[in-house]
């Protein structure tokens, strides 16, 4: 079998016939993709190494479409071969969001940001067909990375059947609130890292082709309770505040939703979000080799840990994060690479 660069060099070969390109590696992501730039006519294009067996390039195209059809900044696509998962697209630059946020920028920003997820909100469907939707057994399923991967295998922590108990009322919780929101088009992970600054200073969306329908605060809980920076509580709550307006000004919210309901379902959707990240991050680890994501575990741990800590309802989790999984958590990372 040919290796990943036989196919990548036969496909560049065949967009730009016996023309050179040059072919440099770009950092990875959370997933089998991997990335390039290539110089072609000193003009940059970034490949999309997408494994076949392991990626789905042509949902990948589907979204792109459906995004820029609603309006949206999302890389063009130059060319593909769906067949060996290669898709050449046009290069956004370097400049990530991440790195232009500080405390005077923030508010713009993200309210660049925010606004952007109306047209998001409105996609439902592809060329492919209606989004997966994302339902009870899916919040479900993500939420059991946490035992999985987080407790059992980073962790090393035997859990009894009372504290699986415990996990699993908090799961249903979360999922029960997640579900009550309305539900719309979600890019799914929404944030910094994702965002894109373009030259004239609007914002780019990449990374989105995970897309599903669901709660309609998703998308805003990713990218005001980031998992790779975190802002004061007063910040994330003015833009959480504004953002339930633009909901309610839209009709996107029915009359039984105020401000007080909205920010509790907003903090119980990132609780989910979070519960989830510590248990990708550590499968991200132990599974792929793949140790960057460590550094960020305390910081979504604490999210965890303060949200749980607010309601009532979540009090025997609460009890168990701080009496064993805490304590546990920072014994194994003051051991780790």
């Amino acid at each position: 079998m040919p290796d990943r660069m036989t196919f990548i060099c036969s496909f560049l070969d065949s967009v730009w016939p016996d023309q050179d390109y040059q072919l440099n590696p770009l950092s990875g992501d959370a997933s089998f993709r991997r990335y390039f730039r290539v110089f072609h006519q000193q003009r940059p294009y970034v490949l999309m190494d997408a494994p076949p067996t392991l990626e789905d390039g042509a949902r990948f195209i589907a979204v792109q479409q459906a995004l820029a059809a609603a309006g949206l900044r999302v890389p063009a696509i130059v060319a593909n071969d769906l067949a060996n998962g290669l898709i050449l697209l046009e290069d956004l630059g370097d400049c990530l969001l991440l790195s232009v946020l500080d405390d005077n920028s923030v508010m713009h920003w993200y309210q660049q940001a925010l606004a952007l997820l109306k047209p998001i909100r409105q996609v439902s469907a592809t060329t492919q067909g209606a989004l997966p939707v994302f339902d009870r057994a899916f919040l479900l399923r993500e939420m059991q990375l946490f035992i999985d991967w987080f407790c059992l295998v980073h962790l090393k922590l035997e859990l009894s059947s009372d504290e699986l108990t415990v996990l699993e009322r908090c799961f249903a919780l979360l999922a029960d609130e997640a579900l009550a929101q309305p539900q719309a088009g979600m890019h799914r992970d929404f944030h910094a890292r994702n965002l894109m600054v373009l030259p004239d200073n609007q914002l780019a969306v990449i990374d989105f082709q995970d897309m599903v329908l669901g709660p309609v605060s998703y998308d805003a809980v990713s990218l005001l309770k980031d998992c790779y920076l975190r802002w004061p509580d007063a910040v994330v709550a003015t833009l959480r505040d504004e953002f339930f307006a633009t909901l309610q000004a839209s009709g996107e919210l029915g009359p039984d939703w105020d401000n007080k309901r909205f920010a509790r379902s907003f903090n119980w959707m990132g609780l989910q979000r979070h519960i989830k990240v510590c248990g990708i991050f550590a499968r991200l680890y132990h599974r792929d080799n793949k140790a960057g994501y460590l550094p960020d575990l305390p910081r979504v741990l604490a999210y965890v840990t303060d949200t749980a800590a607010l309601y009532p309802e979540f009090a025997e989790f609460s009890l168990l994060l701080q009496q064993k999984i805490q304590p546990r958590f920072d014994e194994v990372s003051r051991c780790a690479p």
